[in-house]
């Protein structure tokens, strides 16, 4: 995966977000196992509990439209520090992630970042794995 065109999708997505109460734009775009890039941004609500991130956005998206695991993501929030995914959007990532070692890319544009694993920043992550019905019998 090229980082710098993850990277580009995340920063093109960060210009259509809809922040009129927090004015923080990010960006987001997943790749899939199937080599498909999906772009969200942030979608805020006066009602903030209707506010979705940036990261939610393309992985719904890229799931909406048949993709089964995201492979990586990039995330450009503050361009002046990297903006890591809420809790909430952690969880999400680890739903549909490949696996719990899917790269992370941070970045604050196309040639400043730094990459994490999913596993490295929810660590104990609760998945699908854990409803497994035979490990509760």
């Amino acid at each position: 995966m090229n980082y710098e065109i993850l990277i580009k999708e995340a920063v093109e997505a960060r210009k259509k977000a809809y922040v009129p109460y927090s004015n923080f734009k990010v960006g987001a775009a997943v790749f899939t196992d199937d080599g498909r890039i999906f772009s969200g941004c942030n979608i805020e609500n006066a009602s903030f509990g209707a506010t979705n991130c940036a990261e939610r956005t393309a992985v719904f998206k890229a799931v909406s439209e048949g993709a089964k695991y995201i492979t990586a993501v990039a995330i450009v929030g503050d361009i002046s520090s990297f903006t890591y995914p809420c809790g909430i959007c952690r969880q999400v990532l680890a739903e549909f992630a490949s696996d719990m070692n899917m790269e992370i890319i941070l970045a604050k544009n196309e040639k400043e970042y730094i990459v994490e694993k999913l596993c490295n920043i929810l660590p104990g992550a609760f998945t699908k794995r854990d409803l497994d019905k035979e490990k509760m019998d």
